[in-house]
């Protein structure tokens, strides 16, 4: 591989050495550091690594909460050549082993959160592991418990030899990331330096981050979100500002004391952090604010309301990705204040009469300029699979071997297992997943198109729909309903919500509130279910609808006949 021409994550050192030599780019509490420290640290722990035997296209495996040391780590590994797999800390010994017996790591890395899995990996239950190692500074019983190394052990040790390098693993692989398993199993993505450099260099152009930025880490460093936008502020020289993970009540506080200008939010981050401060009555701090990117799903119009009142000097974007393509696809601006101040709304989308949510999907915005997508269609619609290629696309997943250049058009294209369409403005609009239609009287149904319909209804706060066997359609359409503040359901609400003003809200309705919006007959659900507890979510904020399916699949018996 010619170096020289090769994209490196470490190739930022240059700039944090120099133009923010003295400035701080990383905030962990009380601990602090400038460019040129946050370099000298890395490259200690590069050489300590080194030095203890790591190799080229080692795996080394990290569970932590998000932290300066996390980001080092990731560097330092990465300066080596060899590939770090983020391991979500939320997950179970049971779920972290394996994934670990598919990629093979030599080292184990991990803090206080996932200490235990250090006694429990010994032995066989994973052969390949040759070193375990604290991220953080635990005491001496805990190391000796656990009989870890530290990364204070490995900076002692290393000796400073001549000048470093930075080098590349088999296929200039950096990272190996795992998907947020909505539906299955997690599947462990390599990602090359190349992707990730070109979805910084994607964020820093369309989302406007610069060395003047200071971002705040909502999401987890295990997650491809957080680890693409901490990248893309590496290589502008931006300030790090690190909370162990993310709750509404710290995001505030850190928003205020470190005057952030820059985070990212899935919904159900974004909904907590509104809630939080509608429960304080504060708002303290949050003019900083100036950029914000929403992924793991769209926002809904009162979110996006709310949050233009709680962040009103932010611009307020969505992105659509998957961690496949090294997180971000496509990009929509839902709020820009400088178009706000002159008169000019994005908000709702009212210029172009092109709502970000219609009957026959949600609008992502238009792709990145180096991500190329196409609809693979059957027939005569415009609705198919979308397709992209590019340098932003995964090399593989980690348990498949290499393939060899193919001609197929099919096998130069990665299926993003999504269903939408392109507008005549170039907009990508999502209708739902290739894998999670229903089958219902030998029609397809997407849940998110049905899902786009009922949230427009005013009583409504979220919906999920899924289907459930039946042995005369198939598949029958089940929504889950959560309802909003204030309303009531009621099975016989219809002639009282139309005779008086009370928020009432029943299966009949919400049928009929289909109909209106022009839902097909046979898309519209058979049964509505009120759903009084949060969705069950992925740690992405990403809906589980596998989960809900099995419980209303467990209470279907309990339900009444709505056929």
């Amino acid at each position: 591989m010619g170096i020289l021409s090769e994209a490196h994550i470490c190739q930022c050192f240059s700039r944090l050495a120099t133009q923010k030599r003295n400035s701080l780019v990383t905030i962990n509490g009380a601990r602090q550091k400038t460019g040129q420290q946050l370099v000298d640290s890395v490259l200690s722990l590069a050489r300590g690594l080194l030095q203890l035997g790591l190799q080229n296209g080692d795996v080394v495996a990290i569970s932590a909460f998000n932290s300066d040391w996390y980001l080092e780590w990731i560097l330092a590994v990465a300066f080596i050549g060899g590939i770090v797999a983020p391991l979500n800390y939320r997950w179970s010994f049971e779920e972290a082993r394996m994934a670990m017996v598919t990629i093979r790591p030599k080292m184990l890395v991990t803090d206080e959160s996932c200490y235990y899995w250090h006694s429990a990996a010994r032995g066989d239950a994973i052969p390949s592991l040759r070193w375990h190692v604290s991220l953080s500074s635990p005491s001496l019983d805990i190391i000796n418990k656990y009989n870890m190394l530290t990364a204070e052990m490995l900076v002692e040790q290393s000796v400073i030899y001549g000048s470093m390098n930075y080098s590349f693993a088999p296929e200039g692989a950096v990272i190996i990331c795992f998907t947020s398993g909505t539906t299955g199993r997690p599947k462990g993505v390599v990602i090359s330096h190349t992707a990730l450099i070109v979805q910084s260099l994607a964020k820093v152009a369309i989302v406007g981050y610069s060395e003047d930025d200071v971002y705040l880490h909502t999401a987890p460093l295990c997650h491809i979100g957080g680890l693409s936008s901490a990248m893309a502020m590496l290589m502008v020289g931006a300030c790090h500002a690190f909370i162990p993970k993310f709750e509404a009540t710290l995001a505030l506080e850190a928003i205020e004391q470190h005057h952030v200008t820059s985070l990212i939010t899935v919904p159900a981050m974004m909904a907590d952090l509104i809630s939080s401060v509608r429960l304080k009555r504060i708002q303290k701090g949050c003019d900083s604010v100036k950029k914000i990117l929403n992924g793991g799903g769209g926002l809904s119009d009162n979110l996006i309301k709310d949050a233009t009142r709680l962040f009103p000097r932010a611009k307020l974007l969505s992105a659509y990705g998957m961690t496949e393509t090294c997180s971000s696809l496509t990009f929509t601006t839902l709020f820009e204040p400088m178009l706000e101040a002159s008169g000019t709304s994005l908000q709702m989308l009212a210029v172009t009469n092109s709502s970000p949510v219609k009957a026959r999907g949600v609008c992502v915005g238009k792709p990145a300029p180096h991500v190329e997508i196409k609809i693979c269609v059957d027939g005569s619609s415009n609705v198919g699979r979308i397709l992209t290629r590019g340098p932003h696309v995964m090399l593989r997943y980690w348990d498949q071997i290499p393939e060899k250049a193919s001609n197929s058009v099919e096998e130069t294209w990665l299926d993003t297992g999504d269903i939408g369409f392109i507008d005549d403005h170039g907009n990508l609009w999502l209708v739902g997943r290739t894998n999670g239609h229903i089958k219902s009287g030998g029609e397809n149904i997407y849940p998110e198109e049905v899902e786009a319909v009922l949230i427009q209804h005013p009583g409504v706060l979220s919906s999920v729909v899924v289907g459930i066997p039946d042995p005369r359609l198939t598949e029958l359409v089940v929504a889950c309903i959560r309802l909003r503040e204030n309303w009531q359901w009621s099975d016989d609400s219809f002639k009282y919500s139309v005779q008086s003003n009370e928020l009432f809200l029943s299966s009949t309705i919400l049928r009929l509130h289909c109909r209106e919006k022009n839902l097909t007959g046979f898309k519209i659900p058979k049964i509505f279910i009120l759903w009084k507890t949060q969705f069950p979510l992925t740690t992405t904020g990403k809906i589980r609808r596998d989960q809900i399916r099995k419980e209303v699949m467990s209470q279907q018996l309990s339900f009444p006949n709505k056929l």
